[in-house]
């Protein structure tokens, strides 16, 4: 019996992108954590009376961001951190036009939504369908329990 011929590694574009991200994801929520009033004040809305539950929105998108570099080690292997980041890049804009229909937020606030969220989007689902191609590829071994 042969051995299996040895997959490609993942495209280094998946890497990249996903390096990015983890760097962007944890200067953004340092600074968020760091000037919870900055994106405010930047916009012209009125400071959060609890601004330690932006900061905690910061927090969030920094683990993600540390998340991104565990996954851009093996973008394949780690599929689901990208999916769950693209999900979070999807629903986020989808609230965000909830908030600016309801009057919440000015159109200056979703600016954010083209670097957080849109510059994202193609390079993950990218990724994830890398990652489904590979594993739709992958021979099939032994059934878990059988010798």
């Amino acid at each position: 019996m042969t051995a299996p011929a040895p997959r490609p590694d993942p495209p280094a574009w998946a890497t990249w992108w996903l390096r990015a991200a983890g760097v962007y994801n944890l200067a953004w929520g340092a600074v968020v954590i760091a000037f919870p009033h900055l994106l405010f004040d930047l916009c012209g809305i009125a400071r959060l009376n609890y601004p330690e539950i932006w900061q905690c929105v910061g927090m969030i998108v920094g683990v993600y961001g540390v998340g991104y570099l565990v996954a851009a080690g093996d973008p394949r292997r780690h599929w689901p951190i990208v999916l769950v980041g693209l999900l979070g890049k999807v629903f986020g804009p989808i609230g965000f036009v909830g908030a600016l229909a309801q009057g919440t937020f000015p159109p200056a606030f979703g600016l954010t939504i083209l670097t957080n969220d849109l510059v994202w989007w193609v390079p993950f689902a990218l990724i994830l369908w890398d990652a489904a191609r590979d594993r739709n590829a992958a021979p099939a071994g032994p059934v878990k329990g059988t010798a």
